[in-house]
């Protein structure tokens, strides 16, 4: 079986903003990061993700888009973005960006054409009802930052629907005018040399053509923390995750498709049941990933995550493609998560599972989430409720020593964290016991060991503290045993024989170790062995999961 890009290689998202600023003006954009391809090429990955770089308002910072086929002027221009294309290819790196079908700005040239009158051609272009009898909303659909999802246009009398804010319309994706203009969008990227989408919040694009209320939600606790809204009172089972909704993804794949060596992405926040659904069915194809966010949204935990791997692999359809992802720019960071000594720990997970591993830029020197003053909040969620806020994980990448962490000359938009003279890639770079040593090595290996990059997965019996799983491919047989705790554990290798030796550990001083009977890890100790069975041994599936 021959393997794409996208399945050897390893995605890293780059939230623009963050990167890197080339012009002093305190944030990132476009030009910034072409001056960072080096580091990229040499970190290893196979493909840059770039979040929103479009022209917008910024009410959700280029979550809501005024023109789908140009760059915002913060960003740079569309020859910036060629050249970063470019620079990207002539390193052997793909690119990924973000398209945001569900829903454009309130600003964006069709909406202000729908709202001009109810009989104007682009009215259906977007969702808009009419009042209840009393005047209300046309039902109890929530807003996912907050409040209902439906705002009133006294113009015209009728409200319009916006599942995030109300400066973000919602697309109607039942129109074939509007399916025709977006799919131009993706073929207006791919002809400038896009290898592949992340599709936002894609499981929404269709709701229900009765628009029925959502049913009322059992375990709805309103004094739970963190419930600022209504949104978990009711299930969405008539504003999201619709049947026809597949529909819509199968002709989207179709137009990646007519481009040669692309990939479709979706985020979908759905369970595995549900999840599997998206990559298609009965020979019609959909997303060639869709993302799962178990390792971000699990409570870290050995058993649980051993569990979670052990239910993700089973329901894989036959002939899907596995992929994790460990961070992004809506959830708290793992070092965060995880605790910092847990760091290393993590990202050998990452790149050892089955799969297409997707890295949140800077967790590879370990980042964590800045703590951020209230009068500097710029999230829109954090302005409604500053413990929402996902400012924490989207500040400035790290650089070096100097003033910003090599970030800016200026003023960057977020704060930086206080640790950036010690955190940082320039520093990292040249220790080899550190956090980012440990992500290269890691890469490398995975890079140039098929068992890693493409071979099989099994469950390891393990307990107490330790994740353990067999990575295979041909005669290449490799452990992985993982330390979740903060005490020294043992995994017994039972009946198996195994013998081997270490190849690379969280530690700096495991490789070469011999492995035998047992393997002893200290505390938030991850290991990789090489291993095999003696002559004649009989594979034993009781170690098995």
């Amino acid at each position: 079986m021959e393997y794409t890009w996208w399945q050897r290689g390893i995605i890293y998202q780059i939230y623009p903003r963050s990167f890197q600023d080339s012009n002093g003006d305190g944030t990132g954009d476009l030009p910034g990061i072409i001056e960072r391809l080096d580091y990229l090429q040499w970190l290893g990955i196979e493909a840059i993700w770039l979040s929103p770089f479009y022209p917008s308002p910024m009410a959700d910072f280029g979550y809501d888009v005024a023109d789908y086929c140009n760059v915002d002027p913060l960003f740079g221009t569309l020859d910036d973005f060629d050249r970063l294309v470019a620079g990207a290819h002539e390193r052997g790196l793909k690119v990924i960006i973000d398209f945001v079908p569900n829903h454009t700005s309130n600003e964006h040239p069709w909406f202000v054409e729908s709202t001009s009158s109810r009989d104007n051609p682009k009215r259906d272009w977007y969702i808009w009802r009419d009042p209840t009898p009393d005047g209300g909303p046309p039902n109890n659909w929530q807003s996912l930052f907050g409040g209902p999802a439906w705002t009133f246009d006294p113009t015209t009398g009728q409200y319009y629907l916006h599942s995030f804010l109300k400066e973000q319309p919602d697309l109607n994706w039942r129109n074939p005018e509007v399916r025709r203009a977006m799919f131009d969008a993706l073929r207006f990227w791919m002809g400038r040399g896009v290898d592949g989408f992340r599709v936002d919040v894609i499981w929404l694009l269709i709701k229900d053509a009765e628009f029925r209320d959502n049913p009322p939600n059992p375990d709805y606790d309103p004094d739970a923390p963190l419930i600022e809204n209504r949104y978990f009172e009711y299930i969405p089972a008539y504003s999201q995750n619709r049947p026809e909704v597949h529909e819509v993804i199968r002709e989207m794949r179709a137009v990646v498709d007519e481009y040669p060596d692309r990939v479709l992405i979706g985020e979908i926040y759905l369970p595995f049941d549900q999840l599997m659904h998206y990559y298609g069915s009965d020979g019609l194809m959909e997303c060639q990933l869709p993302f799962n966010f178990s390792l971000v949204l699990h409570r870290w935990n050995a058993r649980g995550f051993e569990q979670v791997i052990h239910d993700y692999e089973s329901l894989l359809p036959a002939g899907a493609w596995p992929n994790w992802v460990l961070g992004n720019h809506d959830r708290p960071r793992v070092a965060t998560r995880a605790g910092t000594a847990q760091s290393r720990v993590a990202q050998m997970l990452l790149l050892t599972l089955r799969g297409t591993p997707t890295m949140y830029y800077g967790d590879e020197i370990g980042m964590h989430d800045v703590d951020i003053p209230e009068d500097r909040i710029v999230d829109p969620q954090g302005r409604h409720d500053p413990r929402r806020s996902r400012d924490p994980e989207r500040t400035p990448m790290q650089w070096d020593d100097l003033e910003h962490a090599g970030f800016s000359t200026g003023l960057p938009w977020l704060p930086i964290a206080r640790d950036y003279t010690r955190v940082n890639v320039a520093a990292e770079q040249n220790e080899a016991t550190s956090v980012l040593s440990l992500v290269h090595a890691l890469i490398a290996l995975r890079q140039s060991t098929p068992a890693l990059a493409i071979g099989s997965y099994s469950g390891f019996k393990a307990d107490g503290d330790v994740l353990a799983y067999l990575r295979e491919h041909g005669d290449q047989r490799y452990l992985i045993a993982l330390n979740f705790g903060s005490a020294t554990q043992q995994l017994d290798l039972g009946t198996t024989g195994y013998q081997g030796e270490v190849v690379l550990g969280t530690y700096h001083d495991r490789a070469g170790d011999r492995i035998t009977g047992a393997v002893m890890l200290r505390p938030d100790e991850g290991i990789i062995a090489r291993v095999q069975a003696p002559l004649g041994a009989v594979r034993d599936e009781a170690v098995y999961l």
